[in-house]
């Protein structure tokens, strides 16, 4: 089945849950990204549960605070 990941289409498997599709996409830090399914917030505990449709469009999404990362010697 087609999903969109990113903006871009992609061929999936029926079935595939938004943890599934986590691990296929090899997504950085999965315990800190957020998930939006036709822009709606899915919720990390559903992430094993939620299955995905025909045409869905996914969204992976890292929030992060502001400041400053670098090392001063």
């Amino acid at each position: 089945m087609k999903i969109t990941v990113g903006g871009e289409s992609r061929e999936v498997a029926e079935g595939i849950t938004v943890a599934d599709l986590i691990s296929l996409e090899k997504i950085d830090n999965p315990e800190y990204v957020t998930v939006s399914v036709n822009e709606e917030f899915v919720d990390q505990g559903s992430f094993a549960s939620h299955v995905l449709q025909e045409g869905d469009s996914v969204e992976f999404l890292y929030f992060m605070g502001g400041g400053a990362y670098g090392i001063h010697q």
